[in-house]
């Protein structure tokens, strides 16, 4: 994933140069990415970076005029039109491949100027007339950065492979995080996996002077959004389709072709509906099965066709199972293990989506910050195949999970379940192409934190949009069988019979009973799956566990090295594996999280480094 790494501290060149280059190496997971360093041995500062070609912060490292202030940046920035005005009016270059601009504003505004920058982003600030440099992230942590702090110095990265690679301390699990990822999906607060390895907070700006800590510092607070007024009903719509009416060219500006990834929900709807985009110019594609065209497919296409924009399918197929085992590999070495082996599905329809685009517009958030959509919980091991301590330690995960949960309810979507956990899939988007999505716009944010509670978790807000954007698409039921305006008796059964075809689905994939487990391997002949997979997911990997990966499963889990990890119980190991490759058995998600354990081993924590 295109990112930085660094160190900030005493030393030299001769000593931390190397280090530096070689945890750049590390970040290096395509022939297409460029890449660089900038070293000041006074200023006690080495970093380096890879970046997208042609992307917003490709020119590294930005100077000022003076050649007094260096900027090393990653990520992107959507400024306000009339601030876009304002710089253009001082003859600064505002283009979407140009970063220069934000060292002006840091002239400015010195480091608050950090507090205006809407996007997800991290960076490295060296102030030669100040003696000082800034390490900061943006306000939701998104754009993460993993730190590893000694008495000598600060080490940083986008990626903890990097950390890992040139500090072999940081190589073993840290028991904590690792029970809240096995509960959660992720590890909680500013925590890690890896041992002596946390998070930089969200919205951080660390000033360092002579490579000494000064000030753990921060550029915004939650509670600017939390202390405001709610807004009624009308007053909050017309302010919702006002703002994104007018931040959402932001998002469509760029110097290299953009892409929309389409399904059949409501958020990369509102998008296509006020894009404003000329028949051809938003190209859209959206991910599809092996089995039958699923509904997001199925709706996508009329949303497209609607808005007058081709539409291709990105196939999840044959091919996909015969590289499942490098891709799974991949994928989660490339995540730092964050994301689990299911991240190769992303993996393989980002890298095909880049051929479109590398640009990929997406509607990702819109149902967490607009309807308040928690999409992770706890869910605390059972006893079994895994180690009994793992097991008491994901029912304290959960007691974590509890506690953070507590409090301004789109605060803990914003700024815990964003960057903890959406973080994963993130990484291997960015690591094919570059996303965006409008979603995570500080002024759209800011104004969700005033929604009225009944609009704050409603949908009409946004099928509102959608039909004041383009009456047509409003016409378009969603994957859900939603609309502004349903017929009495035909949307109460659409919605009836999606309803029962997800449950259906659910139940004949990942969330199979294990008694159903027994009838259905007794039919197994009549292939009862067919009836219900594909019809809104894409990927299935209870049948493919049982079938096309069974082998790979096999050799995986049931390799010595794995069987006496001290994380699992070898033979409960064996039985589950044999169950649920025979059919008689569901392990789906406990075969996600040992495959998952095991190549965060083999390719992270085994690995030669050097």
């Amino acid at each position: 994933m295109p990112g930085i790494a660094g160190i900030i501290g005493k030393g030299n060149s001769d000593i931390n140069a190397g280090p530096v280059a070689r945890m750049v190496k590390a970040m290096m997971h395509e022939r297409f990415y460029t890449s660089g360093s900038y070293s000041n041995e006074q200023q006690g500062v080495w970093v380096g970076w890879t970046s997208h070609p042609k992307s917003f912060a490709e020119e590294l490292p930005i100077w000022n005029a003076r050649r007094d202030i260096c900027l090393i940046f990653a990520g992107e920035d959507f400024p306000d039109p009339s601030e876009s005005k304002r710089l253009s009016k001082q003859g600064l270059r505002l283009s979407p491949g140009s970063a220069q601009y934000l060292v002006h504003k840091y002239e400015e505004q010195g480091t608050q100027f950090l507090s205006t920058l809407n996007g997800w982003f991290s960076g490295v600030l060296v102030d030669l007339r100040k003696n000082e440099v800034t390490l900061f992230n943006d306000r939701y942590g998104l754009r993460r950065l993993y730190i590893h702090e000694t008495e000598d110095a600060l080490y940083f990265a986008s990626e903890a492979k990097c950390l890992l690679s040139v500090l072999p301390g940081t190589r073993r699990f840290n028991p904590t995080g690792l029970s809240e990822y096995l509960a959660c999906g992720c590890a909680l607060r500013d925590r890690t996996i890896f041992a002596g390895m946390s998070l930089l907070p969200p919205g951080s700006a660390w000033k360092f002077r002579n490579g000494e800590l000064a000030q753990k510092g921060s550029h915004f607070q939650k509670s600017a959004w939390e202390n405001q007024a709610p807004m009624d009903a009308e007053s909050y719509y017309e302010a919702l389709w006002t703002t994104f009416a007018r931040i959402l060219p932001n998002y469509l500006r760029a110097d290299s072709p953009m892409a929309m990834s389409l399904t059949g929900g409501l958020d990369g709807r509102m998008i296509m509906a006020w894009s404003g985009a000329r028949t051809g110019q938003l190209p859209c594609y959206t991910f599809g099965g092996p089995v039958r065209d699923c509904i997001d497919l199925k709706l996508a296409r009329k949303v497209a066709a609607a808005c007058g924009q081709p539409h291709r399918v990105i196939k999840v197929d044959s091919r996909f199972l015969k590289e499942f085992p490098k891709l799974s590999q991949r994928a989660v070495f490339i995540s730092d293990g964050a994301m689990n082996v299911t991240g190769s599905v992303e993996l393989f329809a980002n890298a095909q989506a880049r051929e479109i685009a590398p640009i990929r517009l997406t509607g990702n958030y819109g149902s967490e910050i607009l309807r308040r959509h928690v999409a992770f919980k706890a869910d605390p091991l059972r006893e079994g195949v895994f180690d009994p301590e793992l097991v008491r330690g994901s029912a304290a995960a959960a007691e974590t999970y509890a506690a953070e949960a507590k409090g301004h309810p789109l605060s803990f979507i914003a700024f815990k379940q964003v960057p903890w956990f959406h973080h994963s899939r993130l990484t291997l988007e960015l690591s094919q192409l570059i996303p965006r999505s409008p979603y995570l716009d500080n002024e759209l944010v800011g104004l969700a934190f005033r929604a009225p509670h009944d609009f704050a978790v409603s949908k009409e807000p946004s099928l509102r949009l959608v039909n004041d954007g383009n009456p047509a698409l409003g016409k378009i039921p969603t994957d859900g069988g939603f609309l502004l305006k349903p017929t009495p008796v035909l949307n109460p059964l659409r919605r009836l019979i999606q309803d029962f075809t997800m449950r259906a689905e659910y139940a004949y994939d990942w969330g199979m009973p294990q008694w159903l487990a027994r009838i259905d391997n007794a039919f197994a002949p009549l292939q009862l799956e067919k009836l219900f997979l594909g019809r809104h997911k894409f990927y299935h990997f209870r049948a493919w566990y049982r079938g096309a990966l069974a082998g790979y499963v096999k050799d995986m889990l049931l390799d010595p090295r794995t069987r006496q990890r001290p994380y699992v119980r070898g033979s409960s190991l064996e039985g589950m594996v044999l169950s649920h490759t025979s059919g008689r058995g569901n392990y789906t998600m406990e075969i996600h999280k040992i495959l998952t354990l095991e190549l965060i081993e083999r390719e992270l924590l085994e690995r030669h480094w050097e």
